[in-house]
């Protein structure tokens, strides 16, 4: 167990318009004790109370329950993910490529953040809080950016008519179910991962109509 949990001092009671600065100071520590961790089970109400040197009655003023606060503190680490995704696809003119990139970056970035990712994209239904349901978690994996490509791809002649949009959700649920089985049988013996991804990248482009 880290001891992030056991020496933060407390904290005053937050005067009047602080209290959006309280509420990020507890989705901050939040997060660096999952980061340290690496395990959701080490995120109880007091744990990260005490982290943010607030006391565990003051969270609930800010987050419905202890599920709500995990997921916010996962997005709120999961953002890096769209800045990576960027850097990733910068000065890059072919609109393929630029998927490709973003779409190693999202791998990578989802293999070196298991318990986020796990907690974010891999939870069952009846775990996840209302207001991250699918659209919230689209915008998270940066559908909308890759599917500004797609729809350059298509103007371009790269690639056929076909809704950007939903091809982005299938390039999505392709690399996602990569990331998944990588988290999941994190020993196996599959091949190197960048092979991997460039072969289920190649045959996911093909199955778009288009060539790499």
């Amino acid at each position: 167990m880290t001891s992030l949990s056991a020496t933060a001092p407390r904290r005053s009671r937050a005067r009047r318009g602080e209290g959006d600065r309280l509420r990020d100071e507890i989705l901050a520590a939040a997060e660096a004790l999952l980061i340290a961790t690496d395990d959701e089970s080490a995120l109880w109400i007091r744990a990260i109370a005490a982290a943010a040197g607030v006391t565990p009655p003051s969270i609930y003023l800010h987050f419905a329950d202890r599920n709500d606060l995990i997921f916010a503190a996962c997005e709120r680490h999961w953002r890096q993910l769209e800045a990576t995704m960027e850097a990733a696809a910068a000065g890059v003119a072919d609109p393929i490529e630029r998927i490709r990139r973003r779409g190693g970056a999202y791998l990578s970035f989802g293999i070196e953040n298991p318990e986020h990712y796990r907690i974010l994209m891999m939870s069952r239904p009846d775990d996840t809080p209302e207001r991250f349901g699918d659209e919230r978690l689209a915008d998270t994996a940066g559908i909308e950016v890759v599917a500004a490509d797609l729809q350059e791809a298509i103007d371009a002649g790269l690639l056929p008519a076909q809704d950007p949009r939903e091809a982005a959700v299938l390039l999505w649920m392709a690399v996602h179910g990569m990331v998944a089985l990588l988290i999941a049988k994190p020993g196996s013996s599959f091949a190197p991962v960048p092979q991997l991804f460039e072969h289920l990248f190649r045959l996911t482009v093909a199955g778009l109509g288009g060539r790499v």
